[in-house]
């Protein structure tokens, strides 16, 4: 048995496919592609058993065949050949001899049969719990960019550590929130002819963000797989299936001070502070008067400090507030595209909401911010 093809392709595709490959894992067998040759068509398969992908490329080939193959070796041998084609010759000894105009490469191959099962996320239009959406896959990738980070890392709570699609009468809702930050951005051009919640794992979201471009999305739900089809690749993935949070229910709404600030010059400010942060709280300081916000922090292990005073517009009491360093540079290098920001304020223990000025047609976002305690 063997098969050809072009090397240049190949590599594209291999590339595509090993974000699944995973680095380490106590199942060698993980470590390897699936290669599914049927009539005429290569399909690979990579999973480490949370997400899998899969893309396709027509071959020259006689018989059908299903084999498992060292994912990484092939790759880097793939990727260090010249434009050529690939003669792909399978021996009885469970060799593949690996042959090019320039050289002959022999790698081992096990049977299809200790590979995992891809799970397939059918697209019966007749199937009840199975629904469709079609995403532009730049706008997907935006939203990810401007929501993932808030993503929770925590393993005891797992909704938490996934990306809330929530499909709604106005459109698409994307909720991440760790406890600490939150992120809700709505997206009223995607309408969807179901409302439902999914929670998509943050293993997912990251190898989307590589993978996505300017073309359309095709989206399969079902309630335990979500299925994110583009032209030539598939990723699957299993649902986080614990129930999101009621994050409406954290979202203040009594907050009546407004404070207007230039995005860049309250960042700029913020990543001074963090060098004069103690280690330990990363807290700084906002002190908020009518026409100006000083921020500042305070390191008592080494006896550092730090202040500075950023032009505001503010409507509201005075008011002092204390925030992780950290968090607040998150949320502001993600709102870093926006001239302007208003934060929304109530009390030193109320989280605070920041959102753009300058609001962009159907598209909603917002951050939420909870503050630290300050020492009295």
């Amino acid at each position: 048995m063997e098969f050809k093809v072009n090397s240049k392709e190949l590599e594209k595709l291999l590339s595509k496919i090993i974000p699944a490959v995973p680095t380490r894992t106590p199942m060698p067998i993980l470590e390897n592609f699936l290669f599914e040759v049927k009539d005429g068509q290569l399909t690979i398969y990579a999973t480490d058993l949370e997400i899998s992908l899969k893309s396709s490329l027509n071959i020259v080939a006689e018989e059908n065949i299903k084999i498992v193959v060292p994912a990484r070796l092939l790759n880097d041998v793939v990727r260090s050949l010249k434009d050529t084609t690939i003669h792909f010759k399978l021996m009885a000894n469970k060799k593949i001899n690996i042959v090019t105009d320039m050289g002959k490469y022999t790698i081992s191959y096990l049977d299809a049969d200790e590979f995992p099962e891809i799970p397939s996320v059918e697209t019966d239009k007749n199937a009840k719990d199975i629904n469709e959406v079609l995403i532009n896959g730049e706008e997907l990738r935006q939203a990810f960019e401007k929501c993932a980070f808030a993503m929770s890392k925590e393993e005891m709570r797992p909704a938490m550590m996934g990306t809330l699609f929530e499909f709604r009468d106005d459109g698409l809702r994307l909720v991440t929130t760790d406890g600490h930050r939150l992120v809700n951005m709505l997206n009223k051009n995607i309408k969807a002819a179901f409302n439902q919640q999914y929670v998509v794992p943050e293993r997912a979201v990251s190898v989307l963000l590589k993978i996505l471009n300017e073309k359309d999305v095709k989206i399969h739900l079902t309630k335990t797989y979500v299925s994110f089809k583009l032209n030539d690749i598939e990723l699957i993935t299993r649902l986080i299936s614990q129930k999101y949070p009621d994050y409406a229910s954290v979202i203040p709404l009594e907050n009546e001070f407004f404070m207007k600030v230039n995005t860049r010059d309250i960042h700029e400010s913020i990543k001074r502070m963090m060098l004069f942060s103690t280690s330990s709280t990363r807290r700084v300081k906002f002190s908020v008067t009518t026409d100006a916000l000083e921020i500042s922090a305070e390191d008592l292990d080494i006896g550092a400090s730090g202040e500075e005073k950023v032009i505001c517009e503010y409507k509201g009491d005075a008011l002092e507030i204390g925030f992780n360093s950290a968090y607040v540079n998150d949320v502001l290098t993600h709102l870093s595209s926006e001239e302007e920001i208003i934060f929304k304020l109530h009390s030193p223990t109320k989280a605070v909401v920041i959102e753009p000025v300058q609001k962009k047609e159907n598209l909603d976002l917002m951050m939420l911010l909870m503050p630290v305690r300050l020492n009295t």
